[in-house]
C-alpha cells in the first residue's frame, strides 16, 4: 500500500550555492532571450494565433514565462508578497505589442537578476511563501521552480513551432553556457 502523502509535506529543499543560482538564472534568461528573438522575427499572426497551449498563444506564453520570474524572483523571494495583488493589476503585464513586451521584459530581467546577483548561502535557504502554492519551500526552490515552469512552457512553444515546421533556438544547458571558441590562429 502506497502511504498518503499531504502536498504541504512533500516539498523537501534543495541545495544551491549562490554560484549555482546565478548560473541557473543566467541560462534562463539566455534561453528566453533566444526563444524572443526567434518569435519576434515571426509574422505578428504567427505569434498570436490561438495554439491549444496553456497559455493560448506563442507570444502569450513568452508573457507568462516574465510573469512567473517576476512574481517568484523579484516579489516572493526578496519579502515583497504582499506587493504582488497591486503588481498583477498593473497594465505593463499585458503586453500586446513587440515593443511593450521588450519593455516589460527588461524591466523583469533587470529587477530579477539584482535579486538572484545579491543572495547569499544563507538567502538560499531562507524559507519563502506564495499565496497560490501549499508547502514549504525556500528561495532555491523558488529559483529552481522558474526554472522548471519555463523549461515546460518553452517546450509548448517549441511543439507549436515544430506544428509550424518551424525550427526552435538551441536550448541546451551547455549549448547555451558554451563560451564561443575562436578559430585558431594560421601562421
Amino acid at each position: 500500500m502506497t502511504p498518503t502523502v499531504k502536498p504541504s509535506a512533500m516539498t523537501s529543499s534543495f541545495t544551491l550555492s549562490p554560484r549555482d543560482a546565478r548560473a541557473i538564472f543566467e541560462y534562463n534568461r539566455a534561453v528566453f532571450d533566444r526563444f524572443s528573438r526567434r518569435l519576434s522575427r515571426l509574422p505578428w499572426k504567427t505569434v498570436t494565433a490561438e495554439r491549444q497551449t496553456g497559455h493560448h498563444t506563442l507570444f502569450d506564453t513568452l508573457v507568462h514565462i516574465l510573469h512567473v520570474q517576476e512574481a517568484w524572483l523579484a516579489y516572493i523571494v526578496p519579502g515583497r508578497t504582499k506587493e504582488l495583488s497591486t503588481r498583477f493589476r498593473e497594465a505593463d503585464r499585458r503586453p500586446t505589442t513587440w515593443q511593450a513586451f521588450r519593455t516589460y521584459s527588461d524591466r523583469v530581467w533587470t529587477e530579477t537578476g539584482a535579486v538572484v546577483r545579491s543572495l547569499s548561502a544563507r538567502d538560499l535557504r531562507r524559507v519563502v511563501k506564495a499565496p497560490w502554492m501549499p508547502g514549504r519551500y525556500t528561495v532555491a526552490d523558488a529559483l529552481l521552480q522558474a526554472t522548471v515552469e519555463e523549461a515546460h512552457h518553452l517546450g509548448e512553444v517549441i511543439g507549436a513551432l515544430w506544428q509550424d515546421e518551424l525550427p526552435s533556438p538551441a536550448m541546451t544547458w551547455i549549448e547555451v553556457r558554451r563560451t564561443p571558441t575562436r578559430s585558431p590562429r594560421r601562421s
